[in-house]
């Protein structure tokens, strides 16, 4: 019969939260920039309750609203429903600090966008997000 195995570092615990803190150390530098290489046609800030900040003209274009009206509306209300469980992506987003992804939206005629995304935490604590088109239809 074969010993059971011990979880790696599991004899030396002060391993392990040395290795996660320099993991931390380089991976925090990373979490601050893109690397998705998205070509930024249109940019959103959002706060932590998922809620629109800013919007670039391009992306009130997009979705053929004014700017006005897209502030302060959380970005779930323009995500084709049934596409992404969004409580569980942004508490995935909100851990790592850091996503990239096919998104579909919807516009205001009820016409379906599907965008390549990319976002990060700022430094303020708001996040950005930059997109850009793939296809429309639908």
């Amino acid at each position: 019969m074969a010993a059971p195995r011990r979880a790696i570092g599991s004899g030396q615990p002060k391993i392990l939260p040395a290795l996660e803190q320099s993991l931390e150390t380089v991976l925090r530098p990373l979490r601050s920039r893109p690397c998705a290489h998205v070509r930024p046609q249109y940019v959103v800030i959002v706060d932590a309750n998922r809620r629109y900040v800013d919007v670039s003209d391009s992306f009130c274009k997009l979705l053929g609203y004014p700017r006005e009206e897209l502030i302060g509306k959380k970005c779930d209300e323009f995500t084709v429903p049934g596409t992404t469980d969004i409580p569980v992506v942004f508490e995935l987003f909100v851990n790592a600090g850091y996503m990239h992804g096919i998104w579909v939206l919807a516009n205001r005629s009820g016409t379906h966008l599907l965008v390549r995304y990319e976002a990060w935490r700022r430094s303020d604590g708001l996040i950005e997000g930059q997109m850009e088109l793939l296809g429309a239809g639908g």
